[in-house]
């Protein structure tokens, strides 16, 4: 088994080589789906050597490429069986339009230029994962529920060694290992990490700065840290608007 690390337009992209079949562990952005396919032509594979997307949550670096990689290659979309699509109703579009723009604004901050995310606000996987559940095609790795960055996050542990895709459980700033943003279910994303923890992994791979050994995460420290309230796009547009009008702090 082989993990190879893929810069994508804004993450980090991870395709695994099993002998002759390749699976990925997140949906990239839709940016990222010729980048993809290079690389699989580049190992002197067929695109149909990748059998298996994972989706571990809706947002566009993470789901924007898959229905597009699926169509190239004919892989199987699997995803966590939440109840219903995480971008529903009227919320759910402008949550939708808002993540595209939130992914542009971090590719400007990366001075990237400009690209077409856009991509269905609705998944259609092939395959749902229940919590504790062997990916298909790839038992070795194991689907696990995390929870709190969105309501449906998923991490997969490679049983054999370990190492363990935690997308964005956590990212790092100013050398510190902190939630991400956003944090939709405060008390679910606490119960994540206790979970991470007892699981211990030898590594953790995160969607944003690549693989680091789970000793260099203090869990309790992101425990005790983490927010207690939700930390959303819809709050903070709130919470500006207040402070605009002279209504609040």
């Amino acid at each position: 088994m082989k993990i190879h690390t893929l810069e994508g337009y804004i993450q980090h992209i991870y395709l695994v080589e099993h002998g002759s079949e390749l699976l990925l562990l997140d949906g990239c952005c839709r940016a990222d789906v010729d980048v993809v396919c290079h690389f699989i032509q580049q190992l002197q594979k067929p695109l149909s050597a990748l059998k298996l997307i994972v989706v571990t949550h809706m947002h566009p670096d993470h789901a924007g490429g898959a229905h597009k990689l699926r169509k190239l290659t004919g892989a199987k979309i699997a995803t966590a069986n939440a109840p219903s699509q995480w971008y529903r109703g009227i919320d759910g579009v402008m949550m939708h339009l808002s993540d595209m723009a939130l992914a542009l604004w971090v590719a400007g901050r990366k001075r990237k230029a400009k690209r077409n995310l856009w991509y269905p606000r609705r998944l259609a996987p092939d395959f749902f994962l229940a919590d504790g559940d062997k990916l298909p095609y790839f038992e070795q790795w194991q689907a696990i529920h995390t929870p709190g960055h969105t309501d449906r996050d998923i991490s997969l542990l490679h049983q054999p060694s370990g190492r363990m895709y935690v997308a964005d459980l956590t990212v790092k700033v100013k050398g510190q290992f902190v939630a991400p943003f956003p944090v939709f279910y405060p008390r679910l994303y606490r119960l994540s990490l206790a979970k991470v923890k007892a699981l211990q992994p030898h590594s953790l791979i995160l969607a944003h700065q690549g693989e680091v050994p789970a000793s260099d995460i203090d869990f309790d420290a992101l425990i005790a840290n983490a927010p207690k309230q939700p930390m959303t796009h819809w709050r903070s547009v709130k919470k500006k608007t207040k402070r605009a009008l002279g209504l609040g702090r």
